[in-house]
């Protein structure tokens, strides 16, 4: 059900990474969640750091909404970056898992193969 990764690379040198790796793979980021910023700035003990990377193929997303309205809820994919006892880390949630739990129709299955082999892709370029 998850795709994640161990890298060397410090937190801050995954998330520049990242975000070129996305941007390379002709993705979008549509935002990105300091989630470890905004836990700390409401004065919650958190240690660790955590970004979320909203991503976007406009293509595939296109194709998915024409299939299934309702699996906007679902959208954008997210791609982690965030640290574990002291491991940088980069994760997500497959597609294919999440999509088969929402829908039966077959296509939006060869779609979200292709998106998660496009984000394993990006994830594994920033190990």
């Amino acid at each position: 059900m998850y795709y994640i990764v161990n890298t060397t690379q410090s937190f801050a040198h995954t998330v520049a990474a990242l975000e070129a790796a996305v941007k390379r793979h002709h993705f979008g980021v549509q935002h990105i969640h300091d989630i470890g910023t905004t836990l700390r700035n409401k004065g919650m003990e958190f240690t660790e750091e955590c970004k979320v990377f909203e991503v976007c193929d406009p293509v595939y997303a296109t194709q998915v909404l024409a299939l299934d309205l309702r699996i906007n809820m679902a959208l954008p994919c997210r791609i982690s970056v965030y640290t574990e006892n002291g491991q940088t880390r980069v994760g997500f949630i497959k597609p294919t898992d999440m999509l088969s739990s929402l829908s039966d129709h077959p296509a939006l299955m060869d779609i979200a193969t292709h998106v998660e082999n496009a984000m394993m892709q990006m994830v594994d370029d920033v190990r």
